[in-house]
């Protein structure tokens, strides 16, 4: 059987992680989250001083500084594309070498990271094995759903708000501290990051279509297993 790679897209609390995550276990296809890639590279930034060289990546005939991206990302900000797309196109070609499949978790996030991406992979893995699909939420929805997020410590799985789960304080998964994201899952980023979602994200569905491809649409409001076996059905 081909490789294959399946994107996921959708404002910020559409599902696409735990959508993604449910994919992966029923598919054997890699789970690759940009946000999880950025919080590693930033991670790795925390120890770098101001005049270590290492903080700066360079991409595209241009510089980019690895402590700034993260001053931005932590605001709701999205980080500049081409630093985005050095890091994902990394990624995927050592992921592609190991001859692994792809579910892709909100990336590209831009038309430049799409211009850049779109071609690179469609080279990898061959156009015919490229599935889309877009879970759609209200920003009533994204808002309030951010606003309870929470993660693990650990593995940074995101535990659903429920009833049964809200007084939780470990992560029922690895056991981990459960905890908020710093800086990303407050009202005020919320706000910033619904704007960026709605002038640099939608853009690249029209760059979709031109380009041939079919995103199907799935209502993201449903209980989580209903989300699910629409996607299903979307990819089949």
């Amino acid at each position: 059987m081909d490789k294959q790679i399946i994107i996921i897209f959708g404002p910020p609390g559409a599902g696409k992680g735990t959508q993604s995550e449910l994919l992966s276990s029923k598919t054997g296809a890699y789970l690759f989250e940009t946000s999880r890639i950025l919080e590693r590279e930033f991670e790795k930034a925390e120890s770098l001083s101001e005049d270590d060289p290492k903080r700066f990546i360079e991409f595209d005939n241009q510089k980019f500084d690895i402590l700034y991206e993260n001053k931005i990302w932590k605001e709701g900000l999205l980080c500049d594309p081409p630093f985005v797309t050095y890091l994902v196109m990394q990624e995927i070609q050592k992921l592609f070498d190991e001859g692994k499949s792809l579910i892709l978790a909100g990336s590209p996030r831009t038309l430049y990271e799409g211009e850049k991406i779109m071609p690179f992979i469609e080279n990898l893995y061959g156009k015919e094995n490229i599935k889309t699909v877009l879970i759609e939420i209200s920003p009533e929805v994204t808002t309030w759903r951010n606003t309870h997020r929470r993660i693990c410590e650990l593995v940074r799985h995101s535990i659903l708000f429920t009833k049964e789960t809200e007084q939780l304080v470990n992560c029922p998964l690895d056991g981990s501290k459960l905890m908020k994201r710093e800086g990303l899952d407050t009202p005020e980023s919320i706000v910033v990051r619904l704007q960026q979602y709605k002038d640099r994200t939608f853009p690249i569905f029209e760059f979709f279509k031109e380009r041939g491809y079919e995103i199907r649409k799935v209502n993201g409001e449903q209980d989580v297993s209903k989300v699910y076996e629409e996607i299903l059905k979307s990819i089949q």
